[in-house]
């Protein structure tokens, strides 16, 4: 029996990858000095490109993890838990798309963004789903090079590596940003963590451990946003946005750091840091073209 478009596209994570795709187009258009923009097509293809990888990447990690998906209440409603898709139809979907995702990039974009673009599809698929996952509690924070990368493949889909620099900058944001975002979530499902044996850091160190540590990540993010506008790259819009933004979600780790008993926090705190990278990076874009400088 041939699953429903709706099943497959379950298979996708299409919100992520829409928040992955915000992100890679903000670093095209940030790799093109303002009041220019990059070529209209080329941002079209680069975006299917690099959204069709990361849906296929989005399969892999729901064909890797069915088995523990299936038992906690977050993910046992997903389409390889339900049964409406096969673990092969699943696989097949999953290569369609990664090789139609990296031959458009490879064809239409250039080699460097495919390259990249393939790099971060194993990072994540592979990497971190097969292996770091279920190997360190540290899996999020080392994997999340993975999910930090789509601005620079945005980047070097219009630019190359020409002023790549700013664009690494961009990934520091989102692989700082990652810890704290997901570590909230950790700390709302941790008992579902602990079912299926999986080490996130609320499950092997404890919960006081995690809070901390999302108090520390969140200080830390909030000092790298300031070096887009440190290093010249971005104004007083990115700055008044980067500090508005990081000093909400610092009171939310804060609440997190000092109300033990309030699971609900954590489940704010994470649904608050999908707005503040979503929020941080529009900031980027109108920025760049309406700068203002000191």
């Amino acid at each position: 029996m041939m699953p429903s478009l709706r099943s497959l596209l379950g298979l996708c994570k299409l919100k992520v990858v829409a928040l992955i795709l915000l992100t890679a187009v903000v670093g095209m258009f940030l790799s093109v000095p303002a009041p220019y923009v990059p070529d209209a097509m080329l941002v079209m293809t680069a975006s299917i490109g690099i959204a069709l990888a990361s849906a296929s990447a989005a399969v892999f990690n729901h064909i890797v993890d069915e088995h523990i998906d299936v038992q906690m209440s977050r993910t046992d409603k997903r389409p390889l838990p339900q049964g409406k898709v096969s673990r092969n139809q699943a696989l097949v979907w999953g290569v369609f798309l990664g090789i139609v995702g990296l031959g458009i990039l490879q064809l239409f974009v250039n080699t460097i963004t495919m390259v990249l673009t393939f790099i971060s599809l194993i990072g994540y698929a592979v990497i971190y789903t097969m292996y770091l996952k279920r190997a360190t509690p540290q899996n999020i924070v080392i994997g999340g090079a993975a999910g930090a990368a789509p601005p620079i493949l945005g980047w070097t889909a219009i630019s190359g590596t020409q002023g790549i620099e700013h664009a690494l900058l961009l990934f520091l944001i989102v692989f700082v940003w990652t810890p704290p975002h997901f570590w909230a979530l950790a700390i709302f499902r941790v008992e579902e963590y602990k079912k299926v044996d999986v080490p996130m850091l609320p499950v092997t160190h404890g919960l006081a451990y995690t809070r901390l540590q999302i108090l520390l990540y969140t200080i830390l993010l909030l000092l790298v946003t300031l070096l887009p506008y440190l290093s010249g790259m971005s104004g007083l819009i990115y700055l008044a946005s980067a500090l508005i933004l990081g000093v909400i979600f610092l009171v939310y780790a804060i609440k997190i750091y000092t109300n033990p008993d309030d699971n609900r926090i954590a489940w704010q705190t994470f649904m608050f840091s999908v707005n503040y990278l979503m929020l941080l990076f529009v900031a980027l874009l109108v920025d760049h073209y309406f700068l203002i400088t000191l």
